[in-house]
């Protein structure tokens, strides 16, 4: 397990708002994929590897869970032991370092609490994007109605501990992550948010939604409700998001090489963020730059466990699932064609709907216009508005 520096606590206060970056320490463990494939380190890998898991009518995931990784099983043999060519899955634990900003309005603690997770692509800033002095800040619309916020680094990414992206940084690991996180919201033991909150909300973004809906199926008294933004459950177009983004290893990237190994991939150019996050005509072309320049990786072991978290959910609080209309990974651009799902619901976003039977309260909403990063879109607007009214009314 890799560990970047431990940030420094900070204390900023930054219009109505009071922020403090904390590190969050937890000892976790989950039963992760074991893949028989090592990390790939150039471009010719890398795009093979994209090549491979994007393939139509195929299971690439499955496809490499039939063994031990030859670096499993180097490492094995090295340590005298037999590696075992039927096992799939392996225990990792071990102690962590979460990065996270806790912010709450001047005049003190919400009563309701929202934990941000972002997705690909990106880090915790995604929800607090200093670009334009913060005009597409979700937290600051939150604080503006009355919430505190607790966003976090994925672990894995950004300032939150690193690790190796085959074999540990998965999404197995990362739900567990956040349940550690919420638990300790929850118990008080994170000084900052000791305040007793009457309500915890999940909210998160793409990769973080997938995560937020696993964690949600397998513990359902952890949240009070529930926002997936970026996200449907029409995996049918992932392979776009695959190949569209131009994916290249991090020691390709200057902005990334130092902070990563092999086997974390990032859009080489503006042009895969491009085509992977924003729409055509609902962005300032200086927000493509800053998102491009500031944006982080994915672990290849998240890519392979994305699609691990279950079509069914045993939730049973209110969900709302937004998406924009345009989102390239969930609708294949356009979220209103239902051609693939053959009518069975009113939309791509609609379709959701079956895997929450459960929930008190099911909102479908598509953003007009919006591509899959919505927070850095001038339809954030729209976004943000009917992400805090559904909470306005059904929290």
């Amino acid at each position: 397990m890799f560990k970047p520096a431990i940030l420094l606590t900070l204390a900023a206060a930054v219009a109505a708002k009071y922020c403090q970056n904390i590190t969050v320490p937890i000892n976790i463990s989950a039963r992760n994929g074991l893949f028989n494939i090592d990390p790939p380190r150039t471009e010719i890998e890398v795009t093979n590897f994209f090549l491979n898991f994007s393939k139509e009518n195929s299971n690439y995931t499955q496809s490499v869970t039939d063994g031990v990784s030859p670096m499993e099983e180097r490492r094995q043999s090295a340590a005298g032991v037999s590696a075992d060519a039927g096992m799939q899955y392996k225990t990792i634990k071990g102690d962590y370092q979460l990065a996270a900003t806790y912010c709450e309005p001047d005049s003190g603690p919400g009563d309701a609490l929202q934990i941000l997770t972002h997705g690909v692509g990106f880090d915790r800033s995604y929800w607090d994007f200093p670009f334009d002095n913060y005009k597409y800040s979700y937290v600051n619309k939150a604080i503006d109605r009355g919430y505190s916020t607790l966003s976090w680094d994925r672990l894995g990414i950004g300032h939150s501990s690193h690790g190796d992206p085959v074999s540990e940084i998965q999404i197995f690991l990362e739900i567990a992550a956040l349940k550690k996180l919420t638990q300790q919201v929850k118990d008080g033991e994170i000084r900052c948010t000791k305040h007793k909150f009457k309500k915890i909300v999940h909210l998160g973004h793409s990769f973080g939604s997938a995560i937020t809906f696993a964690l949600t199926n397998m513990y359902p008294a952890i949240s009070d409700a529930i926002v997936l933004t970026g996200f449907s459950q029409v995996s049918s177009f992932i392979g776009l998001f695959a190949l569209g983004g131009n994916f290249a290893p991090v020691r390709e990237i200057p902005a990334l090489k130092d902070q990563y190994v092999d086997g974390y991939v990032a859009p080489k150019t503006s042009i895969g963020m491009h085509i992977n996050f924003f729409s055509p005509g609902d962005f300032d072309p200086r927000m493509l730059e800053a998102a491009t320049a500031t944006g982080q990786p994915a672990a290849v072991g998240e890519l392979l466990t994305v699609g691990s978290t279950g079509s069914t959910s045993e939730f049973g609080g209110p969900v709302l699932v937004i998406t924009g209309e345009r989102d390239v990974p969930f609708c294949g651009g356009d979220c209103n064609n239902t051609m693939i799902i053959h009518g069975s619901a009113p939309n791509l976003i609609e379709m959701s709907k079956i895997s929450f039977k459960k929930a008190s309260v099911f909102n479908a909403t598509i953003v007009p216009g919006a591509g899959h990063g919505l927070n850095f879109q001038y339809s954030s607007v729209f976004t943000y508005k009917a992400i805090l009214d559904f909470l306005k009314s059904h929290l």
